[in-house]
């Protein structure tokens, strides 16, 4: 039997599941689902999907692995292998332990983060925006105060006692409404204070018309400010349109120096969104490092109201690369002791590190809601407005039933072909807007990214194992969604 040497930290200890409302999928997933052999500078390991385990692994076997994991074999065949091998699986067998996630639905969490659509417009034209500039296939409106102060209300309400919660501003663009923006965190901080609650912030913005009291408001109070940017001045403005035919790249630029005067959040982000006509990866990447932005992270549009702005299956291909190219360098800096705020990478890398492992992609529907601007509750700010998304409002509170029905039906192990995919549990089974309308074409580029991550966190845990011991690159999620994980 094979004596593996598990790599970082352990996942904690499963506790004990309720028995599930609905029966999880099922049929045997075999080995292939369950393991994936992948190789380091330092030699070859293997990632258990249960706990996002790592361990080293003896070239023998991994190759046998390897050659069974191609053709189709019996759960029991698959368990007398494991043995032999020494793998660390759970199963259903006597003496295994029970796996750390099943199909079992999550229970519906308290509230700790609700962002609010306070402006659905937007003074940028933009092809690849998922909201349509804000207006989300409707028309433009803006959130009136009662009702931005009736959500503040509704999050604490249905916070935990004593919990953390994170007020988020999303559009459109949030700071055209920029007085109900600062009059919401006013009353956030007396609220919470009343109530007990420590109130954060996030705002994700185009920053064309940031003002010196925005910038000092940012400072002020705890927040996680998110900037779009598509490259530089020819790459993004190629993608935004700024009214009149002036330069959104110049005016984003003002914004940066505005902040720099005035008052700079306590995280402040760029995220680019990849589309057919995005330029290099790694040179974007560059550039927005370049800007002084705390972190720098991509996302391909896999779904736009133009679909020409769309990434499909073959250009998956393309994107991947550039992921990776950019993952190198960011390997190459980090072990060399020198800051590189690459989010995607760093992100991977804490999430290896701590056996990250969720059966949803992030905490929409569950701990996250987004309020749209005449009060609805919806499972996040990019399924406002659409009713099979819907989960209840302001006035009569989060739908639980709703909720449930989605964490019932949108886990991971009741998705196919989620089910028997070895990413499983670090993808999530993709975004929620994403799969509803497009399905998922990402998949492959997925694996692969992680497989580059893979490799990638064995030979940074080696060479600069003093990065793990750093706090996350940002303690304030740029998206409300992924406080709730």
């Amino acid at each position: 039997m094979s004596v593996l040497l598990q790599i970082g930290r352990r996942p904690p200890e499963p506790e004990p599941e309720p028995e599930p409302e609905t029966e999880p999928a099922s049929g045997p997933r075999g080995l292939g689902a369950e393991t994936r052999v992948f190789r380091s500078a330092h030699g070859t390991h293997l990632f258990l999907a249960d706990g996002s385990r790592i361990y080293d692994l003896p070239e023998a076997t991994a190759a046998r692995l390897e050659r069974w994991t191609t053709t189709a074999h019996t759960p029991a065949e698959d368990t007398a292998l494991a043995a032999d091998l020494g793998l660390p699986l759970w199963g259903t067998e006597p003496g295994l332990p029970a796996p750390r996630i099943d199909g079992t639905p999550a229970e519906v969490p308290p509230l700790s983060s609700l962002s609010l659509n306070v402006m659905q417009a937007c003074n940028l034209s933009c092809g690849h925006c998922y909201a349509d500039e804000g207006r989300f296939g409707g028309s433009a409106r803006a959130m009136p105060r009662e009702t931005a102060f009736a959500a503040v209300d509704r999050l604490l309400a249905e916070a935990a006692p004593g919990a953390g919660v994170v007020v988020g501003f999303m559009g459109g663009e949030p700071l055209l409404a920029r007085d109900l923006v600062h009059e919401v965190v006013r009353y956030a901080v007396r609220a919470g204070e009343d109530t007990g609650h420590a109130v954060r912030f996030a705002l994700t913005t185009n920053l064309t018309t940031v003002r010196p009291a925005d910038a000092e408001l940012f400072a002020a109070h705890p927040f996680t400010v998110a900037v779009s940017l598509d490259g530089d001045r020819v790459g993004h403005d190629a993608l935004r349109r700024a009214p009149g035919g002036g330069s959104a790249y110049d005016r984003l630029r003002t914004g940066l120096a505005v902040l720099e005067r005035h008052g700079r959040p306590r995280h402040l982000s760029a995220r680019v969104s990849v589309t057919p006509y995005t330029g290099r990866l790694p040179d974007i990447l560059e550039h927005g490092i370049g800007l002084g932005f705390d972190e720098v992270g991509f996302a391909a549009v896999v779904s736009a109201p133009d679909p020409a702005y769309e990434i499909d299956t073959t250009a998956f291909t393309g994107f991947l690369d550039g992921m990776v190219e950019c993952g190198e360098q960011a390997l190459r800096e980090l072990s060399a002791g020198h800051p590189y705020p690459f989010g995607n990478f760093q992100t991977a890398m804490y999430e290896l590190h701590t056996g990250g492992h969720r059966p949803y992609p992030c905490g929409a529907g569950a701990g996250y809601l987004s309020a749209s601007a005449e009060g609805g509750l919806y499972a996040c700010h990019r399924l406002v407005d659409d009713p099979a998304f819907a989960m209840g409002s302001l006035a009569d509170g989060p739908d639980r039933a709703a909720r449930e029905r989605h964490l019932a039906t949108r886990h991971v192990d009741r998705a196919e072909p989620c089910r028997s995919c070895w990413a499983r549990y670090l993808c999530g089974g993709g975004c929620y807007h994403e799969v509803s309308r497009r399905g998922r074409p990402g998949c492959d580029y997925i694996r692969g990214w992680l497989d580059f991550c893979l490799r990638a966190y064995v030979e940074l845990a080696q060479a600069a194992p003093e990065f793990f011991a750093l706090p996350p690159v940002s303690d304030l999620p740029s998206d409300p969604a992924a406080l709730a994980r």
